[in-house]
């Protein structure tokens, strides 16, 4: 899969997405903070999220979770978040006056028309939208790269509308996710991550993590993860549903870091042989030899009280200790004098 100009598959380090979703409260100079930081933190691209309230709700849509006060419902929760198609033009020529891949996910066909005059690189179809079939079948009408979330969905589920992308000609990369703000370790459940990294091969498979922490990520990382997308907060104390779900700026620049240094472990393998060729091992430095524990005598037989095995090596090793036992030195020989055959009579 090619997304603008990333190669995003397990051989390539992963394709780190930053989520700002609803965080900029409505604000065009708040959304636009977003992606100056996003892009100081080092990831590949930005996302939000397309909500144009008339399109998508109606008034009676009911609260999930009534976290906010100065919205009398969630349809005018929508309307305060949305921005105008002009707007949304405007964040992704910032977003690409930063050098990132702007993304945001449709929830209205109207949205998907928005997003399709913008030209975007990609669609991200998210969790709660993979079985919306107008939707889908929008977006996979245009050909363009998809991001699929699972985290509404099973695996069977998500596997069979990907084979219906790309027999319309879209390249599909499924994202494993839990749907819970945060996400505790306990339900982060790596191990549907790798079933599906095993399943959906070789398309790329992903981690779309909610857990406020590093950690998922770099483990996705290493086992083969091709995108990591994470939700982004400017700061703990933000207003906003995903806050607790969100790395600060410090955690995202340590993610993504950690996300390359995971991969390169993974996309590096290392042979033993030559990764101790490389070190420069020399026996003569890091080895021990047999060596006298006090002075002796020329006509001294040995005993194992004589003798110690100690740095540097390059003389006799600790397995001809017991073959020097018994045997009669030659000559007189100082303490700590590495011994050498010629130094005893033969047995």
């Amino acid at each position: 899969m090619r997304i603008s100009g990333y190669e995003v598959g397990r051989e390539h380090s992963p394709f780190v997405i930053a989520e700002v979703a609803q965080s900029h409260e409505g604000s065009l100079g708040q959304a636009m903070a977003f992606i100056d930081v996003a892009a100081e933190c080092g990831v590949q691209a930005v996302k939000f999220q397309t909500h144009i309230a008339a399109e998508e709700s109606t008034p009676r849509e009911p609260w999930r979770i009534p976290f906010s006060p100065q919205d009398a419902s969630r349809y005018d929760y929508w309307r305060r978040m949305e921005f105008s198609f002009d707007q949304w033009a405007l964040l992704k020529e910032h977003a690409e006056r930063r050098r990132l891949v702007f993304l945001s996910s449709p929830f209205s066909v109207r949205a998907c028309e928005w997003l399709q005059k913008l030209d975007i690189a990609a669609w991200k179809i998210a969790s709660g939208e993979v079985g919306n079939r107008e939707i889908v079948e929008w977006v996979g009408a245009t050909g363009k790269p998809v991001l699929l979330s699972g985290g509404l969905t099973d695996a069977d589920r998500l596997l069979g509308v990907a084979r219906t992308l790309e027999e319309r000609g879209s390249s599909v990369a499924l994202l494993h996710c839990t749907s819970r703000y945060p996400t505790p370790p306990e339900e982060v459940g790596m191990n549907c991550f790798a079933d599906l990294l095993e399943r959906a091969a070789p398309r790329p498979v992903g981690l779309s993590d909610h857990s406020a922490s590093t950690v998922p990520a770099v483990v996705a990382a290493y086992l083969g993860a091709s995108i990591i997308e994470v939700h982004l907060t400017l700061h703990p104390r933000m207003f906003g549903p995903d806050v607790v779900a969100s790395l600060t700026p410090d955690g995202l620049r340590s993610l993504v870091e950690g996300v390359r240094f995971a991969s390169t472990l993974r996309n590096r393998p290392v042979a033993k042989g030559r990764r101790l060729d490389g070190l420069g091992y020399d026996p003569a430095i890091f080895g021990r030899s047999v060596v006298t524990v006090r002075s002796l005598a020329a006509g001294h037989r040995l005993t194992r009280q004589d003798l110690a095995y100690k740095k540097p090596g390059g003389g006799l090793a600790y397995d001809d200790l017991e073959r020097l036992v018994g045997r009669t030195l030659i000559r007189p020989v100082d303490r700590d004098t590495p011994l050498e055959w010629n130094d005893v009579r033969p047995a």
